[in-house]
């Protein structure tokens, strides 16, 4: 069940969210226990057969961490069984995300003769398979907290973050389910929680889903797209993204707020960022903290060792030289968002996308040796503040296409149209395909296509998207909205209209209620999380 549909609204939420606080009366272990059945009941709802493999998952690599504890003294036993849990957790993504697809491209290649395997994707596999590889890995590093079966099983199934993330650690998890505190009723944490979901909700609901239509006809129609209608497409892609992610980040955290617990932030207005490295210091936080943590760092450690075995230095003079930025930024970068790329999807595009961010983020790091930056921001004018951030914007747009699109072709067809390969309308349409009424109109070699009709709709959309990108760009996100209350892990800084900064009032009372029900009122069109399908 989806977070924004009726079904968990109305009769799993509020279930869920009793039972929870009614076991609390009784000890932390019944109540941990509760929000464990809760939690499994909710994934077996979408396909029951997917818990068999959530289960396993759980039991084949609690048992692999019990293992790693106990052979502390013992390192290469310990480190044998590290890397043959991780290969078996690599496996079992290998299996059900990219086996059909490998097949398929070799099968076409002419390299094998087999038919493609129907194999039906768990969900959310990738983001269990994650937490419980950080787990394994923590674990080795003697950085766990608190090894309890209750309390792990809890920390990898808690349903707000179980589907589609974020990606939790441990150590900031596991003692919050030791804590009797969790475990006591908190009306300021439920009221603090239904706002941040209220929030994510009208995110999802009121933004991300209407663009969704537009978005799909457009990438449809990649072939035949004239200029407006591809750039509609690819800025609305962009934007439905953000808020889609953003609510649902919002709507996870607010509801493990309502159990008295506390995520990290994943989203902080990442279209804000003036370069590629702060985009992805803000956008899908938990996992560039992941990569960063469990792959880019062991790749960038094994790239210095090496170099420091040869004597072919690592220090900051080393690293700016050819060969030293080539070894130890450019191949540890592009390697590391090469996967995540990959991560994403089984499709060629998916890698693109990767690459491309390694790319800008090697180009980012290069420009930084080239031409330092202002250690302080202020510094910039607001013209080239603005033309960083329009900059970084433009690149991280370009990425999305190949991201959205079917296949590489697809993603092509569509930067083809946003030069004009396929034509010119005078007016961008909002579903991203002309609508009744054209005229073609032959303007120095180029087929000009005019639209002659509904031009109150296309001025309709163009202000709709100004209102978009004004709630991206100027007004505070969620984290600076609710800044007095600690929404999250760690330290957030308030936004600049101190005005519209959350507190438990009526005025509070009273919007939230009307943004609930207005969202509420929109479900209908609702479609799934973008991320769901990772």
């Amino acid at each position: 069940m989806l977070f924004s549909s009726y079904i968990f609204i109305f009769a799993f939420m509020p279930v869920a969210l009793a039972g929870f606080h009614l076991m609390c009366n009784f000890g932390r272990r019944p109540a941990a226990v509760w929000l464990v059945l809760a939690s499994i009941f909710f994934y077996a709802w979408w396909n029951p057969p997917f818990v068999i493999m959530l289960v396993a998952s759980i039991g084949f690599n609690y048992t692999a961490a019990e293992a790693l504890g106990a052979t502390t003294t013992r390192p290469r036993v310990q480190n044998a069984i590290l890397v043959l849990a991780i290969a078996a957790n690599v496996l079992a993504l290998v299996y059900f995300k990219y086996l059909a697809s490998i097949i398929d491209a070799m099968t076409g290649l002419g390299l094998i003769n087999l038919k493609t395997p129907d194999i039906v994707l768990p969900l959310g596999i990738s983001f269990f398979t994650f937490t419980q590889i950080g787990y394994l890995v923590d674990i080795k590093q003697s950085i766990a907290k608190d090894r309890g079966l209750i309390n792990y099983i809890l920390f990898v199934t808690f349903f707000p973050h179980l589907i589609a993330g974020p990606i939790l650690h441990n150590r900031e998890m596991m003692p919050q389910f030791g804590n009797e505190a969790t475990y006591r009723f908190s009306a300021e944490n439920l009221a603090i929680g239904i706002s941040i979901f209220t929030i994510g909700i009208a995110k999802k609901c009121l933004f991300a889903d209407p663009l969704s239509a537009g978005v799909g006809l457009g990438f449809g129609a990649a072939s035949s797209m004239p200029l407006f209608g591809a750039w509609n497409a690819a800025l609305c892609y962009s934007l439905q993204l953000y808020f889609d992610f953003s609510g649902y980040s919002d709507m996870a955290i607010g509801l493990a707020r309502m159990f008295n617990v506390q995520f990290p932030v994943n989203f902080n207005s990442p279209y804000k960022a003036a370069s590629i490295i702060e985009h992805w210091q803000r956008w899908h936080i938990t996992l560039s903290r992941y990569l960063t943590l469990y792959l880019y760092t062991p790749i960038a450690m094994s790239v210095t060792s090496w170099r420091n075995d040869r004597g072919l230095g690592i220090s900051k003079t080393a690293r700016e030289t050819p060969g030293g930025f080539a070894a130890m930024v450019a191949f540890p970068t592009i390697t590391t968002m090469g996967l995540a790329g990959i991560w994403h999807g089984a499709g060629l595009q998916f890698l693109i996308f990767g690459l491309l961010h390694g790319i800008y983020l090697v180009g980012n790091h290069l420009w930084r040796i080239v031409l330092p930056r202002p250690q302080n921001r202020a510094k910039d004018s607001k013209l080239t503040l603005f033309a960083k951030i329009f900059l970084t914007y433009m690149a991280v747009v370009s990425a999305s296409v190949f991201f959205r699109a079917d296949s590489v072709s697809s993603a092509l067809s569509i930067f083809a149209g946003m030069i004009g390969l396929h034509g010119v309308e005078a007016v961008p349409l909002p579903a991203g395909l002309p609508r009744g009424g054209l005229a073609s109109l032959p303007v120095h070699g180029m087929t000009v296509v005019v639209s002659l009709v509904d031009f109150v709709s296309q001025a309709g959309h163009v202000l709709w998207m100004m209102c978009l990108y004004g709630i991206v760009f100027a007004l505070p996100n969620t984290q600076q909205i609710m800044h007095r209350f600690s929404p999250v892990i760690g330290r957030v800084q308030p936004g600049r209209l101190s005005q519209l900064a959350w507190q438990p009032s009526r005025g509070w009372a009273v919007t939230t209620g009307i943004a609930a029900a207005v969202s509420i009122l929109a479900i209908g069109g609702t479609s799934e999380f973008l991320y769901f399908r990772f």
